[in-house]
């Protein structure tokens, strides 16, 4: 497998504010209506990101378990994110080589909504060591911490990582 750089990462700050420093061993996709993929640091309109999306796990094997976080670390403004992280979604024990609708959703999709400046929205997978490790979802969505949360449960460094961009449409640009 190539490997995967984790500079753009660095770059949108995301190793950093989000996460520590790790090497990608899985590759994930993530897209939006059946066509738009994420990379990192692309800009996506909220009104298009209203769906959850799909998250495809290329790697390990049915007998690996995974658990996707999607966080925003910009609430309520990038300025000042007092209420960093913003937790958006939490699926656990994702089969390895499936995608994020065969596991189990502890915290449902919830729409990006920034309303100032940009925000980025941060993907991360945790590769399980064994099925049904986490099963109490967070107190709260406010003042997650993905970090934190790894070390709670066990989940040691993430294995694939990718952000998107969004900021606030105003009606011109919704057209």
């Amino acid at each position: 497998m190539a490997r995967v750089s984790t500079d753009s990462l660095i770059i949108g700050r995301v190793i950093g504010d989000v996460l520590e420093s790790f090497t990608p061993t899985i590759k994930m996709t993530v897209t939006f209506n059946k066509k738009q993929q994420v990379y990192n640091g692309h800009e996506f309109f909220p009104s298009t990101v209203t769906t959850r999306p799909r998250v495809e796990i290329g790697g390990g094997d049915m007998r690996s378990f995974f658990t996707l976080i999607m966080t925003d670390p910009d609430v309520p403004g990038p300025s000042d994110p007092y209420l960093r992280e913003h937790l958006h979604w939490m699926v656990t024990d994702i089969p390895g080589t499936t995608n994020a609708s065969f596991g189990n959703v502890l915290v449902s999709y919830e729409v990006p909504k920034p309303n100032i400046g940009i925000h980025r929205y941060v993907f991360v997978l945790f590769k399980q060591k064994h099925r049904q490790c986490i099963t109490t979802p967070p107190s709260s969505r406010d003042h997650f911490n993905t970090r934190k949360f790894s070390a709670e449960n066990d989940l040691g460094l993430p294995v694939a990582a990718v952000y998107f961009n969004a900021q606030r449409e105003t009606a011109a640009r919704r057209r």
